[in-house]
């Protein structure tokens, strides 16, 4: 026990030293993961815990479920006091359910002869009202009747209905959308608004009737009066407002929407202008929510994403703001963005208890926007929840994928759950790493508890692979070190309340250090013979043509300092003589590298290889402790011949002792030549001389001629190439010349200047 406390508090300093130093993390160093925000923590998985704006955990309000729903999509859900209808699809069904303490029964009110229902309202007396797409309808139902077809909109898609309060019943359709009045007692309608937007997608009124729509096509939040005359309140940046509620002093929220995930598929209403004052629109279909098949040619199942470049839904590929928009419009019509969502989709909205709730997909979360805040306050297992509408202990939701409805439960902070678990998101080190401790901070005390637990794995997720978890601990801060080394890890942490209290965690963190691994040498070039590089603002005035300060540890004469020498941006200069190799490496662990270049004989290389002697005596250092990838040096201090040389990596800056490692790179055979080319014979045949010259080590790369002091011309070589050690080379010259020179010049650049007339003259 005494051990494993000391090897706590070890890693504690450690994390403590890192913390404290500001350095850049290396291998050798401890390195620290930490999550202490709302978005790190929503990231992993949340079971009855909440996370506030700040990235606080506390236990969440308890939520059972209450009934389950035997339909593959739920799309529309309203009620209250324990009574309430659902809207499915894919056979048009109306449902009630009916809640009684903690337990739930669905029965079947009717089906529609549509397949899908997105529309259902329910006035005071208990009737039942639902709107089925395509070819939509609006059916009433009372507790006691039959099922009858109130009002055919001529529309294919009903996607809200709302009770006036005096009789009246408002129909909102796409894709024409329109906005339809109907007398509830006379069954008798008229056309309240048309608008030249594509849907009307959803709907509130005002106390003095005055009517909130949201659009879907040009996301338009507009208020249309008794006389059909609309104002445009907002215009959201999302193409979809789904959502409009009341709240307390006359206002109202709403949920502006660019969602692959909506019910409304805006692909084939994009391109055209469903704006434009000749009113003409065009036709949006739906995408329904779940993970079943779908139901008819216009629906789909979840997202998905059509041809070309234009996803499903009311997002398309081009838009790149959030998916979701939470808004606020107060009593006079002003209009106030509160909250974005980056990725999720919001699906509902309900305002009760003082508080704005926010159902979400596609994973499943209600949030609750207090005191400024987003606040998650349920993360069910269903990839979304589709309904909300009043309970008496908070809201009571519908969520789809195993269609079920839930509930709160003792309300309050009565109602805490006894526990929750956070579990994070698999965390990688990028490569194999061994775990130092995990902690915790926070509050608890007054018996309630924070236990931690992790695992680790070499997969990306955790399989049959991973370690076990470790052993369950209540104290803040735990050693790692049974915890096998892995690439990732994963915490779980479980929040134990007590009574009404709950643990509040701010932080955790998990400590670990990357195994060092070897550096990579990718690639070793020799450049062209006389080719330096230097940085990018180097003056070449005096040194790039006179090397200014010898290097006097060791022959070679560079350019500049080449142990300070940074990498970065260079640029080719020329100098005869010169040769520079360049370089590529990285460190798998993102270590510091500097390097060191020695040479040998290719010869005597070449013995060692064949059993003749040990390698590793015959290499001479050229430099040592380099920065940048390259080296450009004097080679005239080389003697003619084959040459190897070779690039070592190391990482000792950011290792210990003994845990460094190197990598080595040998270059191809470098030819170094300062002897020029020379003439092997010569002879004349009338006005012709032929002349044999040869090059002991580089091809020769040219061949002039001058006759009399006349303009180089080149000379014709017997084979038609200029591009061999020995050449035989053709020079048409008039047998009176007096002077005639033959210039050459290798690959090396070494140039020699012959005169052949002397050469001529005393051979003959």
């Amino acid at each position: 026990m005494r051990d494993r406390a000391r090897a706590v508090a070890a890693i504690a300093a450690a994390t403590l030293a890192l913390l404290t130093s500001g350095a850049a993390a290396v291998a050798s160093e401890v390195q620290i993961w930490r999550a202490d925000s709302q978005a790190a923590f929503l990231a992993g998985e949340l079971v009855d815990v909440s996370v506030d704006r700040l990235g606080v955990l506390r236990l969440a309000q308890r939520a059972e479920q209450l009934a389950t729903v035997a339909e593959p999509f739920l799309f529309s859900f309203v009620g209250a006091e324990g009574r309430f209808a659902v809207g499915t699809g894919n056979s048009g069904k109306v449902l009630a359910v009916e809640i009684d303490g903690d337990a739930g029964t669905v029965t079947e009110l009717f089906a529609t002869e549509e397949p899908e229902v997105f529309a259902v309202w329910v006035d005071g007396d208990g009737v039942v009202y639902a709107g089925s797409s395509p070819d939509g309808k609006v059916y009433r139902k009372r507790p006691e009747g039959e099922v009858e077809e109130l009002f055919d909109p001529e529309a294919k898609y009903i996607w809200a209905l709302l009770g006036t309060g005096d009789s009246g019943l408002l129909v909102a359709t796409g894709p024409e959308g329109k906005l339809h009045r109907v007398d509830l007692g006379s069954g008798e309608s008229k056309l309240l608004y048309d608008s030249t937007d594509v849907h009307i997608r959803s709907l509130a009124l005002r106390p003095d009737g005055t009517v909130l729509a949201g659009t879907a096509g040009e996301g338009l939040l507009l208020e249309i009066g008794a006389d059909g005359r609309a104002r445009t309140l907002y215009d959201a940046a999302g193409p979809e407002v789904l959502a409009i509620v009341p709240a307390e002093d006359g206002a109202f929220y709403a949920a502006a929407l660019a969602s692959e995930a909506s019910f409304v598929d805006l692909s084939s209403a994009r391109g055209s202008s469903s704006g434009s004052s000749s009113g003409n629109r065009s036709t949006g279909t739906a995408a329904a929510a779940g993970s079943g098949s779908s139901s008819s040619s216009t629906q789909q199942s979840e997202v998905t994403v059509q041809t070309g470049a234009i996803s499903a839904g009311s997002r398309s590929a081009s838009f790149k703001g959030p998916r979701s928009e939470v808004l606020r419009i107060d009593a006079t019509g002003a209009v106030d963005s509160i909250w974005k969502f980056e990725m999720e989709t919001v699906y509902a909205l309900s305002h009760q208890q003082g508080r704005l709730w926010v159902a979400t997909g596609q994973e499943g979360k209600l949030f609750s926007f207090q005191n400024e805040q987003m606040v998650l306050e349920k993360d069910v297992d269903q990839s979304q929840i589709v309904g909300l509408a009043a309970g008496p202990e908070g809201p009571v939701f519908a969520s789809v994928n195993a269609a079920a409805v839930y509930g709160f439960v003792g309300g309050g902070s009565g109602g805490l759950a006894r526990q929750g678990t956070v579990t994070a998101k698999p965390l990688d080190a990028s490569s194999v790493a061994s775990f130092g401790s995990i902690r915790w901070r926070g509050r608890a005390g007054d018996g309630v508890q924070v236990a931690l637990s992790a695992r680790s794995g070499m997969s990306s997720d955790p399989d049959e692979t991973w370690s076990d978890w470790t052993e369950v601990t209540v104290a803040r801060e735990a050693a790692l070190s049974d915890l096998p080394p892995g690439r990732y890890l994963q915490w779980r942490a479980e929040l134990r309340g007590a009574g009404d209290r709950t643990p509040e965690i701010v932080a955790v963190e998990v400590t670990y250090r990357q195994h060092n691994r070897k550096p990579e040498i990718k690639k070793l070039d020799v450049l062209p013979a006389g080719t330096i590089l230097v940085p990018t603002n180097f003056n070449p005035s005096n040194q790039a043509y006179e090397p200014a300060h010898p290097n006097r540890d060791r022959i070679f004469t560079t350019v500049g300092d080449p142990a300070q020498t940074q990498q970065g941006a260079t640029k080719s200069l020329w100098k005869l003589g010169y040769r520079t190799l360049r370089w590529e490496a990285e460190d798998p662990n993102k270590d510091r590298l500097r390097y060191r270049l020695s040479f040998a004989r290719e010869a005597a290389l070449a013995a060692t290889d064949n059993g003749a002697g040990d390698a590793d005596g015959l290499w001479l250092e050229v430099a040592d402790d380099l920065k940048a990838t390259f080296f450009s040096f004097d080679a005239t201090v080389l003697p003619d011949g084959l040459y190897r040389f070779r690039v070592e990596a190391s990482d000792r800056l950011d290792n210990t002792v003994g845990e460094a490692l190197e990598a080595e790179r040998v270059s191809a055979a470098v030819v170094v030549d300062h002897s020029p080319a020379r003439l092997v014979e010569a002879s004349r045949d009338g006005d012709r001389v032929t002349a044999v010259v040869e090059d002991a080590w580089s091809p020769l790369r040219e061949a002039l001629v001058s006759v009399d002091a006349g303009e180089w011309r080149a000379a014709r070589v017997e084979d038609g190439l200029l591009d061999s050690q020995r050449e035989t080379l053709s020079i048409d010259a008039a047998g009176g010349a007096r002077l005639l020179l033959l210039r050459l010049t290798d690959a090396a650049h070494n140039v020699t200047t012959i005169d052949l007339s002397n050469q001529l003259g005393s051979g003959e």
